[in-house]
């Protein structure tokens, strides 16, 4: 079996080497001058490479320039657009702190006559109390000094009438 695989092996081998030299294709030889002539060809063709590169760069470079000019301009435009709505804002700012301001002002006033008035009430209605508390004092005290004169004038009255069966 080994020796079939080997013989297999070798006859492919034999087979395909003339097919193998084919794929190999020769060159045409190249003489000195075409090299000399080719090469002077490449230069000039990269000095004409050369030369559109510089044209481009000095369009570009002019280009390049005028851009940077219409930036720096936009940029002048942004920045006082900026600074001026900087100025109308800080002036709402302002206003609306001044109107701010005015409101809390107001409620201030409005706190202070509503605690004024609440302490004139609360002050009047104790003097009310103080007085009544005073004058059921007096009528407490006046009470007692007309009982103490009832109860003797009672007594006395009791002294005087006859006694229960005579009349």
């Amino acid at each position: 079996m080994v020796r079939r695989v080997v013989f297999v092996l070798i006859m492919t081998i034999l087979l395909l080497a003339p097919v193998m030299s084919r794929a190999v294709q020769v060159a045409p030889r190249i003489t000195d001058r075409e090299i000399v002539e080719r090469l002077t060809r490449l230069e000039e063709g990269q000095k004409a490479l050369n030369k559109r590169i510089d044209d481009l760069d000095k369009r570009l470079t002019g280009r390049i320039d005028d851009l940077n000019k219409r930036i720096d301009d936009l940029d002048k435009n942004l920045n006082k657009r900026i600074d001026d709505l900087d100025k109308k804002l800080n002036k709402r700012i302002d206003d609306l702190r001044a109107e701010m301001n005015g409101r809390f002002d107001t409620l201030q006033w409005m706190f202070g006559i509503f605690i004024t008035i609440s302490l004139v009430i609360m002050g009047f209605i104790l003097r009310m109390q103080w007085q009544m508390q005073k004058r059921q004092t007096s009528l407490e005290s006046t009470l007692k000094a007309h009982e103490k004169e009832f109860a003797f004038l009672k007594g006395l009255i009791e002294k005087l009438l006859p006694p229960g069966g005579v009349l």
